[in-house]
């Protein structure tokens, strides 16, 4: 099984009501549902296309902005040894965090914070997960991606914000391209 299969087979054994308080009954449905806090679930299509972009492999140290459910953060934990997330809402990092301890994932670590500063004691990342949408790209957590990784992020102001697919070379040159018109809950300040 090449690694793309192996990341499309964690997705399809993720049981995504377990991440949901509200609209369990529709979890099969293809669509972003709100998780309180002005935050939203999203499509698992698209959480799982921004999972492949990465390129993840098993050895990646990857940063995730917006923990929210905790439901893209349980795929990339599936996918990697190490996943480090920041959630800048109390109450939603708390609720994943106690969730995801008690699906036994033993390799997240946990921060509330605010998101757009990424995590830089624990960087630099291979591969960056960003779960809403900054205005522009955040120059912290180009800082924080490593020679050689990857990053996912939509950016943009409103609907229709560009998901992103940001490379930084040997150098430190960075690199965009769209991949997709998408719409994302605004990234904030804590």
């Amino acid at each position: 099984m090449d690694r793309r299969d192996e990341i499309i087979k964690y997705y399809r054994e993720l049981e995504r009501s377990a991440f949901m308080d509200l609209y369990k009954e529709y979890a099969h449905e293809d669509t972003p549902f709100p998780i309180g806090y002005g935050q939203t679930i999203s499509q698992p299509s698209l959480v799982l296309e921004m999972t492949l972009l990465l390129d993840l492999k098993r050895g990646s140290r990857v940063l995730e902005i917006g923990t929210g459910s905790g439901y893209q953060t349980a795929l990339l934990a599936k996918a990697v040894e190490r996943v480090y997330t920041v959630e800048r809402v109390e109450e939603l990092y708390l609720r994943a965090k106690e969730r995801l301890s008690a699906m036994e994932y033993t390799n997240i670590e946990f921060k509330l914070a605010d998101s757009k500063l990424g995590w830089p004691k624990k960087g630099p990342f291979d591969r960056i997960m960003v779960t809403a949408a900054p205005a522009t790209l955040p120059q912290p957590l180009l800082d924080q991606l490593a020679e050689g990784g990857k990053m996912v992020i939509p950016v943009g102001e409103g609907y229709g914000q560009d998901l992103l697919l940001v490379t930084k070379e040997e150098g430190g040159k960075i690199n965009q391209r769209k991949v997709a018109t998408v719409s994302f809950v605004p990234l904030r300040d804590s």
